[in-house]
């Protein structure tokens, strides 16, 4: 008797301490308003390499987002062919959208996935939310929230009709950025 209560109490001491730790949500980080202080992402992401972007529409005049000189004004992210991985050269786009969206906490982003028609319309529904998707992580691994995010697939809904040669597949291959209420 003795045996089985010392195994049991050994088994029971075993499994606790293999126990992983719960999970707990770290408290939000408390930002400096100042304007000598850069922001940075709320999730420790270095943002070193996010470029000026400048954000503040009553400096201007009018929205960033539809200033044709700011970055902000371009909404569309290329892939290759049957790919979802975003190119570099795009990095410095997505960049610019995460600090807008980490300066302004309300705004919302739908990332609008597109593939071209060539393909079954199942597979190119999911490449689209591939894309999309990627460009979601993206934003993720700069520090805006997923409540901000929205991800949807068009497929090769919205892609050009009557394409015939890559140069205009290439269009098609895209997620476009849509801001709500813009």
């Amino acid at each position: 008797m003795n045996k089985k209560l010392l195994g049991s109490l050994m088994l029971a001491l075993v499994l606790t301490a293999c126990k992983s730790a719960p999970m707990v949500e770290k408290p939000a980080a408390v930002e400096d308003k100042s304007a000598s202080a850069p922001k940075a992402p709320a999730n420790g992401a270095d943002s070193s390499a996010i470029k000026e972007v400048v954000i503040d529409s009553q400096s201007t005049g009018n929205s960033p987002l539809k200033d044709p000189s700011n970055i902000l004004s371009k909404r569309n992210i290329y892939f290759d062919f049957d790919s979802d991985a975003v190119k570099a050269e795009f990095r410095p786009l997505i960049e610019a959208h995460a600090k807008y969206l980490l300066a302004h906490a309300d705004a919302k982003v739908a990332l609008q996935g597109n593939a071209d028609e060539r393909g079954t319309r199942e597979y190119n529904l999911a490449l689209g939310q591939r894309r999309s998707v990627s460009v979601k992580k993206s934003l993720n691994l700069l520090g805006v929230q997923d409540k901000q995010i929205e991800t949807v697939s068009y497929g090769e809904e919205k892609a050009t009709a009557g394409c015939t040669n890559d140069a205009c597949y290439k269009l098609n291959r895209r997620v476009d950025i849509a801001y709500e209420n813009d």
